[in-house]
């Protein structure tokens, strides 16, 4: 259904410049995937990590610049999903939808979990509470959302600026640590966790498919991208700057905290507590230290979950307008100020996976889902028109080869029930075209 054929929808204001950007792309990155999955890979690759980050990196770049020209050409809200109904089919687009619904409820679950996890090590609270503490985490930030876009970007520079400002301070305390300790190089030795070759390289790959979901976040604009001023400026700009931004910061605290305590103690510490870095630095003997990390990664954790509660919320929104999901969720505010049914189910569905308290799981299922939603966007970056293309076709196709590569690479049972999660939601679409065509007849099915 051509959004254009039927009563316009109700859009949103566009009040974000290019600074405002990437702030909730560093918003969107800086905090699970540092504070928390960082632990995961290095449990996966060991100090080969390091490896893995600059990997994924690299693959973000190649899927950064195909969702910045898609972005550019085509700003609504919904990301690929509208990309998908552009320039590929009605399916490609529900299935983009419905996977990023998927991926992006798990990392926004992932770090509900993750706050919850720092949290406690900073009041020293029983884990017991570790779900209790996630669930009411996700409402409070919920009432945020609802208030708009420009008190959420608002919020998330506060959030952003106290998150640098542990991770520097990480970097700092870790690298006197190695100077006191003279540690430089024992725990990067082996460098590789496998036993041969072979099981190395898959090692170091699985940990770059739970790495790239750390970057991920560089995208979140395009989901924002109704809500731009200056769209085919801001957004390339935006993601690019933010994903350099990253990567740098990725690289340094990765660095500092596997020379400093090791791949095993990070790995360890995930599992017991999904603190990392906060672990790692009451090892360092400065007792402000370990209260800055927890503090910084709090609050990182807490912009991760704002933003994507912002990005699952406008592709509701996109994916209600084109009735694939209940109109209602295509409700906007009388202000045009935020989508708040979309809102309210988003937050719900956060909630519910946070009962899994497993940052492993919920990480790795993110890791399946959004590899195949970029697959999907590379692939319709290759169908722009000529005069619409900012990039060489080659970024697309990389980037396209290297999400179908490390999509497989995480554990077969997670991308197994990933498949099938996936085929029940295209069995959803399809009993949904058909009730269109039994209550609508006369109404073109997309």
């Amino acid at each position: 259904m051509d959004l254009t054929s039927s009563s316009t929808p109700q859009r949103l204001v566009r009040e974000l410049g290019t600074f405002d950007a990437v702030m909730l792309g560093l918003g969107s990155i800086l905090g699970t995937g540092i504070f928390v999955s960082v632990g995961i890979a290095a449990g996966v690759a060991g100090p080969s990590v390091i490896i893995a980050i600059a990997l994924a990196g690299c693959v973000a770049a190649c899927n950064a610049l195909s969702a910045a020209q898609l972005a550019a050409a085509h700003p609504l809200s919904g990301g690929t999903y509208e990309y998908g109904y552009k320039y590929l089919t009605p399916l490609a687009g529900w299935t983009a939808g419905w996977v990023f619904l998927l991926a992006k409820s798990a990392s926004a679950a992932t770090a509900a979990l993750g706050f919850a996890g720092y949290a406690q090590a900073l009041t020293g609270s029983p884990r017991a509470s570790l779900t209790a503490l996630a669930c009411g985490t996700t409402a409070v930030v919920s009432i945020f959302v609802l208030a708009g876009i420009r008190k959420s970007s608002g919020l998330n520079l506060v959030i952003v600026s106290v998150t640098l400002v542990a991770l520097l301070g990480f970097i700092a305390a870790a690298g006197l640590h190695q100077i006191q300790t003279g540690a430089y190089t024992e725990h990067f030795t082996p460098f590789f966790s496998g036993d041969n070759l072979l099981s190395s390289t898959g090692n170091v790959f699985h940990a770059t498919a739970l790495m790239f979901v750390a970057f991920a976040g560089y995208a979140r604009i395009t989901t924002l991208a109704e809500e731009v001023r200056n769209p085919k400026r801001t957004i390339p700009t935006a993601i690019i700057a933010t994903l350099i931004v990253t990567v740098v910061l990725y690289m340094g605290v990765t660095v500092a905290g596997v020379g400093s305590v090791g791949a095993d103690f990070l790995s360890g510490s995930t599992t017991a507590g999904a603190a990392p870095l906060a672990a790692a630095a009451e090892q360092f003997g400065h007792p402000l230290i370990p209260i800055l990390i927890a503090g910084g990664a709090a609050a990182a954790m807490l912009g991760v979950l704002l933003n994507l509660l912002l990005g699952l919320s406008r592709v509701l929104l996109a994916m209600g307008r084109r009735r694939d999901m209940p109109g209602v969720l295509a409700r906007v505010s009388g202000a045009a100020v935020t989508p708040w049914p979309a809102v309210l189910v988003a937050a719900a569905a956060v909630a519910s996976l946070t009962l899994l308290d497993s940052v492993k799981t919920t990480w790795s299922f993110s890791a399946f889902t959004i590899l195949i939603y970029y697959a999907i966007t590379n692939i319709a970056a290759l169908k722009l028109p000529l005069e619409q293309r900012l990039y060489p076709r080659w970024t697309a196709v990389a980037g396209l080869a290297s999400c179908l590569l490390l999509a497989f690479q995480v554990d077969a049972d997670v991308w197994v029930a990933g498949l099938g999660v996936i085929a029940a939601g295209i069995a959803w679409y399809y009993c949904a075209q058909w009730i269109k065509l039994r209550t609508s007849p006369a109404t073109p099915i997309p």
